[in-house]
Order: structure tokens, then C-alpha cells, then sequence
């Protein structure tokens, strides 16, 4: 039997949250902490590894706030140009050997290391492999989701503006759906959604 394939994460915490206004949005807390360390907590108490956060803007002040975490940093130059520069440097700073990435966003504070392995463990039973795996909550797609980096490796490379993965993925007939939680479809552009804790 083959060995599972390996699976690391990219936390994408690199843009400036502007509709959230002047304060900095990762740094925001929810529930006792920033935002961007839920995401990473998650993140780290799952099976991916290893666990990549890409900074941009307000980018010293996050790194204090993921001080003496198990996480590899990047920074993002051009994050000002969107979020598609933000994924394509994340995924860049993943090991060659890495065969599949989750991607969150780091203004989804209710995610927990249980959605991640769900997708985890449904990419590693799918056969045939599929290009994604993505979590649907209420008939709709969330976040985060699993992409296959052989299968995108090309439409990944492509990507410009400020898109994630979602135009590549709604084009395919391999993308695999898996039933996701509140948690998935949960993420805060406003700080009035931050005191939405049910």
C-alpha cells in the first residue's frame, strides 16, 4: 500500500483587512486571542505539517503575536497586488515532497484542527485522487479547503489579482465535496461579527 500522501498548510495573513477598518484584523481578538493565532493553532494541532503563515501587511506585529510557534514565516512583497500572490508564495515555501496543501484564511476564527483532518482524511481515501476537497455548509462552499498540487499545479501557477482558488476549482469535475460545519462558512470582514460567537 502506498504511504499517505503528505499534507502541509498555508495560512494566508498577509492582507490589509481594509473593509475591517484601522485596526489590524488578524490581530483582532476572538474568544481571548487574535485571529491569526486561532489559525494557527488549528493548523498546528492537525496532521498537516509542516505549517506555512504568509505576513504582508502589519506583518511584525503578527509575527509577535505566532512568536515561539512550530511555523514557517513568509513574507509577501507584492500582497498589495492579491490574495493569488499571497497563496502562490505560501504554497512556493512548502518542501518539494508536499503533494497537497490546505489553505486557510486567517479571518475564520472557528475553524478547528477536527475540519482540517476531515479534509486530510477524505483526500487520503478518494480514489481516484481529486483535484480538491472542500467543505460545503447550507449548500454553499467554504473554507478552508484541500488543493492537489500535482493536479493544479498549472492553473496555480496562473493565478493573478486578488483570487484564491475558487475560479479554478468551480471549472472542474474533480473537486470533492465533503459535508462542512458553521465553522467553514464563518469569517469576519466587520468587527461587529466578531461578537458573533453562536
Amino acid at each position: 500500500m502506498s504511504p499517505d500522501p503528505r499534507v502541509g498548510a498555508v495560512i494566508l495573513a498577509a492582507g490589509l483587512g481594509s473593509r475591517f477598518g484601522p485596526q489590524p484584523k488578524m490581530l483582532a481578538h476572538f474568544a481571548g486571542k487574535a485571529m491569526v493565532r486561532h489559525a494557527a493553532d488549528a493548523a498546528l494541532a492537525s496532521l498537516a505539517r509542516p505549517v506555512v503563515v504568509v505576513l504582508g501587511a502589519h506583518a511584525t506585529e503578527i509575527r509577535a503575536v505566532l512568536a515561539g510557534l512550530d511555523l514557517i514565516l513568509v513574507e509577501n512583497p507584492d500582497f498589495a497586488k492579491g490574495l493569488s500572490t499571497s497563496l502562490r508564495a505560501g504554497l512556493a515555501a512548502l518542501p518539494p515532497n508536499t503533494e497537497a496543501a490546505l489553505v486557510l484564511l486567517g479571518d475564520m476564527p472557528r475553524i478547528e484542527a477536527a475540519h482540517l483532518d476531515d479534509l486530510i482524511a477524505a483526500y487520503r481515501r478518494a480514489d481516484p485522487r481529486p483535484s480538491a476537497v472542500v467543505p460545503v455548509h447550507g449548500h454553499r462552499r467554504g473554507n478552508p479547503v484541500l488543493l492537489d498540487l500535482t493536479l493544479l499545479a498549472d492553473d496555480l501557477a496562473g493565478l493573478t489579482g486578488d483570487r484564491g482558488a475558487g475560479p479554478i476549482l468551480g471549472g472542474r469535475n474533480d473537486v470533492l465535496e465533503i459535508p462542512g460545519a458553521p465553522a467553514t462558512s464563518f469569517d469576519v470582514d466587520e468587527p461587529s461579527r466578531l461578537s458573533a460567537q453562536t
